[in-house]
């Protein structure tokens, strides 16, 4: 699990949004609801287990809303509070405080699919719609204010949003109930689209619901003398009669998650506990007496944070026995063996991660792992060996297919090619590293150098002459 610091989700954000022309786009997003706790900027979290369950989650939903082919990609933010939201038609964010507090499948599958239709709905181009109808300078800059506040409170913006709070007292009501009965509308056509999606994949509509009833047990919404037009959502209590009438209809309503399913879920929850939690915060959620295979997993991965290697590695060992096919068990000895930084521990890190892809071969993130560690291992003042550089760059190239803007993926491209002597292509990695970076001045410098040694109109000349010229590839 890769956590990186707070200033790569905004720079994601950002590169999501393709904020080329209008710097409002910047703010539009529609989030589910955010609870009451007011959240800070984290980082985006990479996970190779996660990602491939959420897939798994929301391939069905994608389809019954006919955005199989949209390439939606779904965020997770290390963020503790339950929120998600999207800001684009391609990308949907997750905190993983929501994943950690959802007891079911379900229940997630619930928030994608309510996502889902906010995208099928193509609710963030009908909201620079409504931007477009407000006809003066005035009212389109309360508009800004509005988008700029919801925001605010999807991305755990507290300063956003209380500027945008501040600015809404002094404007005009006619302007803001405009806007935000709008966006009443947009979320209540989420649910139902959600539901729809649920239904046409036969699956219960109870998880949703369960959210919404969560949320409101968190107090909000609850605010007795509210004026309801001035909530960017309907109230929940109003939300959940309504969900509740849509999702009893269905036949699927009673209909439970597949306990393989529910394991994995499990699993998932117990692994961000692992990663996240004060070690021991963990023993006490997930006590010895607690023989079950999440529990254990939990515990084994706040081993190696409490203790380190010795602690960790026979537990990690007892489960691949116990479990010799599953990959990310290979994966997570592999990654804090290489993590431990010496020597021998990042060797020994190779063949458990060369398992881990072998089991789950399409798994790019697990080749990126790979790839660092056998660079990383053979760097050892020694002549490296020539096929060790080939394994490297033939999983970096494969990975690089699905991870099209992984800057770490190409740096580490970068020291292959270098390590072979092939400067070239080197700077050409390192320039596609510069790009998704954000460093555009050294992605052109290195771009242009790599340019000159390709054969004009070829793939690599084209790449970086794409590059010089600011065209990057669509994450």
């Amino acid at each position: 699990m890769n956590k990186p610091t707070s200033s790569t989700v905004r720079t994601t954000l950002n590169r999501s949004c393709h904020i080329l022309r209008y710097g409002f786009v910047a703010v539009l997003s529609l989030a589910l609801i955010t609870a009451s706790t007011p959240a800070h900027a984290a980082g985006l979290i990479r996970d190779a287990e996660i990602e491939s369950l959420l897939r798994e989650y929301s391939r069905p939903i994608f389809k019954a809303a006919g955005l199989s082919q949209q390439n939606i990609n779904i965020h997770l933010i290390g963020e503790r509070s339950f929120n998600a939201f999207v800001v684009d038609g391609r990308n949907i964010f997750i905190h993983v405080g929501t994943l950690m507090k959802a007891e079911s499948p379900n229940q997630v599958i619930g928030i994608i699919a309510h996502e889902t239709g906010h995208i099928a709905g193509g609710h963030l181009s009908r909201l620079r719609q409504a931007m477009g109808q407000a006809r003066t300078t005035s009212m389109m800059l309360q508009v800004l204010i509005l988008a700029a506040t919801a925001a605010g409170a999807a991305l755990g913006g507290s300063s956003v949003g209380a500027v945008g709070a501040g600015a809404l007292l002094g404007s005009q009501g006619l302007t803001q109930r405009y806007v935000l009965s709008y966006r009443r509308a947009e979320e209540s056509s989420a649910d139902q689209a959600g539901i729809a999606y649920l239904n046409a994949t036969q699956q219960s509509g109870q998880g949703m619901l369960d959210t919404f009833a969560f949320l409101a047990d968190q107090g909000l919404g609850t605010l007795k003398y509210a004026d309801p037009y001035l909530q960017s959502h309907p109230l929940p209590r109003q939300r959940i009669v309504n969900l509740r009438e849509l999702a009893r209809r269905s036949p699927y309503f009673e209909k439970r998650d597949h306990s393989l399913l529910q394991i994995r879920h499990d699993m998932m929850r117990a692994k961000l506990s692992g990663f996240l939690d004060n070690p021991q915060t963990v023993l006490n959620r997930y006590p010895n007496s607690d023989q079950s295979l999440p529990a254990i997993y939990a515990r084994t991965i706040a081993s190696y944070r409490r203790s380190g290697l010795v602690a960790f590695l026979p537990k990690i060992d007892a489960l691949i026995r116990a479990y010799p096919n599953n990959p990310y068990f290979y994966e997570i000895k592999g990654q804090f063996l290489f993590k431990s930084g010496s020597p021998n521990s990042i060797r020994a890190a190779i063949a458990p991660l060369r398992r881990a892809l072998q089991l789950a071969p399409d798994e790019a993130l697990i080749r990126i792992l790979l790839a660092q560690t056998l660079l990383a291992g053979s760097q050892n003042g020694e002549r490296v060996n020539p096929a060790i550089l080939d394994e490297a760059i033939s999983n970096l190239r494969k990975a690089l297919v699905k991870e099209a803007c992984s800057a770490i993926g190409y740096r580490q491209l970068a020291s292959a090619y270098a390590l072979k002597k092939n400067i070239p292509q080197a700077r050409l990695a390192s320039a596609s590293a510069y790009q998704y970076e954000g460093k555009n001045d050294l992605a052109k410098r290195q771009a242009k150098d790599a340019k000159k040694a390709f054969k004009p109109g070829s793939i690599d000349w084209l790449k970086a002459d794409d590059i010089m010229n600011l065209r990057p590839k669509r994450c």
